[in-house]
C-alpha cells in the first residue's frame, strides 16, 4: 500500500506526553500514526522537523463577511487567516449581507464560497419569519441557528417569551443546535436612549451601555424558556463569571447547553478601551481584571466547554469612527487566537492537552463535526504543525485578514502555527498560503 503523504518526525500527546512519529495520510484521511518506520510508503514525504502536530483547530464563531461586505472581508481572506492561526474548520455567522435567513440565502452563499475557501467552512442560518422556511432550513446543510438578542437579525420578536420559546422548541424538534448572543435587547435600548440623552460619547461609554447585568438576565431567561424543550444550546462569547456560573447550573440540571469564551474577554480589560478606543470595542464589551481573572480560572476548571474568537473584521474607518454610535464593535482574532494559548501553554498556565480540548476535539463533538477534532486514524487529514519555542510579536500589518488591526498588536508569545494542513494537504507554510483556493471543502 502507497498512501498520499506522510509527516514524519512530529511530536504528538499521547497519554498527556508528546512522543515521537509521523502521521499517514490517504485520500484526505489519517490512516496510519505510530512510528516512521512503521508507516506505509508514501507517495509524498513532508519532515515536520520536531515540531508539534496537533489536530486542526476548530472555530465556531466567526464572520467571514464576503457578498455585499466584502469590503470587511471575504471568503479567500478569512479562510487565509484561518489557515495561517491555525484553523483548518470555522464556522460562519449568518449577519451577513443578505442575512442567511433562507435556502435561497444560503445556497448564495455556499456558492460563492465553492472554489474560494481554503479551509473547512460550515454556515449557520437565522430564524425566518417563516415557519415552513424554518423547517426547510432545519433539513438542510447548516451547523445550526444564531439568535443574537442584543441586536435582532431576524424579523422575530425574540423579545417576546413566546416567539423565543417556539424557535427554541423548533430547533428541539429537528435537534439543531442554537446558538445565542445573549443580552437583554430592551435594557439595552433604553440604556442608549439614556446615554445619547446626556451625550455621553466616549469610547469608555460602550462599557457603561453593556453592563454585566444585561448579560447574566438574557441568560437566565433563555434557560428558564429552555427547560420547556430542551433544545442544544450554546451561548458564544460569554464574558461574566455569574452567567458561566448559571450555565453550569443548568447543566447539572440536566439541560444541553455549552458556552464559549473569547480571547479577548481571557486577555484583555476594560483598561485597552481607553488606551485603544475603538480598536478594543467589541460586543460583549471588555470587562473587569477580576471577571478576566475568573474567566481565566473557569476555563482551567472546565466550566466553559471552548474557546472560539469571535472573529468580526471590520474597515479600519469603521472602527476609529470619530463618534462612539458609529464605531462597529468587533475585531479579527483568527490568526492571534492559537498563539495567545501557545503562549499561556508555555507559561504552564494550560496545557497542551486542554488546549487541544478548547480548540479542536470538544467543538468536534458539540457541532457533531464528523471526522474532525482528533489525530486518531479514520479521522480527516486536518493537521497543524505548531513551534512551541518560537517567540514573536504579534504585528496585525502582516495579517491575511483584510482587518489589519488588533488590540494584541505588539503582544510578545512563544508559539506559533507554522505548517496547516487541510484534507492531507499544505495549504499554509510559515505564515505564506501555498495552495490554491478551494482545497477546503463546504460542511454539510
Amino acid at each position: 500500500m502507497v498512501v498520499d503523504l506522510n509527516i514524519v518526525d512530529v511530536k504528538m500527546l499521547h497519554g498527556g506526553l508528546l512522543v515521537e512519529g509521523g502521521i499517514s495520510i490517504d485520500d484526505g484521511r489519517i490512516v496510519k500514526v505510530g512510528k516512521e518506520v512503521n508507516l506505509p510508503a508514501s507517495s509524498e514525504r513532508i519532515d515536520g522537523e520536531g515540531l508539534v502536530a496537533l489536530p486542526g483547530m476548530i472555530d465556531a464563531h466567526v464572520h467571514l463577511r464576503d457578498l455585499r461586505l466584502s469590503y470587511k472581508e471575504d471568503f479567500l481572506t478569512g479562510t487565509s487567516a484561518a489557515a495561517c492561526g491555525g484553523f483548518t474548520t470555522v464556522l460562519d455567522m449568518p449577519n451577513s449581507d443578505p442575512k442567511t435567513d433562507s435556502l435561497k440565502h444560503l445556497e448564495m452563499r455556499r456558492r460563492a464560497a465553492r472554489g474560494r475557501v481554503l479551509v473547512n467552512v460550515g454556515f449557520y442560518a437565522c430564524f425566518p419569519e417563516e415557519q415552513e422556511e424554518t423547517e426547510r432550513l432545519a433539513e438542510s446543510p447548516i451547523v445550526g441557528f444564531k439568535i443574537n438578542l442584543s441586536d435582532p437579525w431576524s424579523r422575530l420578536n425574540f423579545d417576546d417569551d413566546d416567539v423565543l420559546s417556539s424557535a427554541l422548541r423548533l430547533a428541539a424538534t429537528h435537534d439543531r443546535l442554537i446558538a445565542v448572543h445573549a443580552e437583554d435587547h430592551l435594557a439595552l435600548m433604553e440604556r442608549e436612549r439614556e446615554l445619547r440623552a446626556e451625550g455621553a460619547d466616549r469610547p469608555e461609554d460602550f462599557l457603561r451601555l453593556y453592563p454585566p447585568e444585561v448579560e447574566v438576565s438574557a441568560v437566565h431567561r433563555v434557560l428558564r424558556i429552555a427547560e420547556g424543550s430542551r433544545p442544544r444550546l450554546h451561548f458564544c462569547h460569554v464574558s461574566t463569571a455569574e452567567a458561566v456560573r448559571a450555565i453550569a447550573e443548568a447543566k447539572r440540571r440536566g439541560l444541553r447547553v455549552t458556552c464559549e469564551v473569547t480571547p479577548h474577554h481571557l486577555f484583555l480589560t476594560e483598561e485597552a478601551v481607553s488606551r485603544l478606543g475603538g480598536i478594543a470595542i467589541m460586543s460583549p464589551p471588555l470587562r473587569s481584571p477580576k471577571i478576566a481573572g475568573d474567566l481565566w480560572k473557569m476555563v482551567k476548571g472546565g466550566l466553559i466547554d471552548i474557546i472560539a474568537d469571535d472573529h468580526a473584521p471590520h474597515a479600519l474607518e469603521e472602527k476609529e469612527a470619530e463618534s462612539l454610535w458609529d464605531v462597529r464593535p468587533g475585531i479579527p482574532g483568527l490568526e492571534t487566537t492559537l498563539p495567545l494559548l501557545l503562549d499561556r501553554v508555555n507559561r504552564g498556565e494550560l496545557s497542551l492537552w486542554d488546549l487541544t480540548r478548547l480548540l479542536s476535539s470538544r467543538p468536534a463533538e458539540l457541532f457533531h463535526l464528523r471526522g474532525k477534532g482528533s489525530l486518531g486514524e479514520g479521522f480527516d487529514g486536518d493537521v497543524v504543525l505548531v513551534d512551541l519555542r518560537e517567540r514573536w510579536v504579534i504585528d496585525s500589518s502582516k495579517f491575511k485578514s483584510k482587518a489589519k488591526y488588533s488590540p494584541f498588536d505588539g503582544t510578545e508569545v512563544v508559539g506559533r502555527p507554522v505548517k496547516t494542513f487541510v484534507a492531507g494537504a499544505l495549504v499554509m507554510e510559515r505564515g505564506e498560503i501555498v495552495a490554491e483556493p478551494g482545497c477546503g471543502r463546504l460542511l454539510s
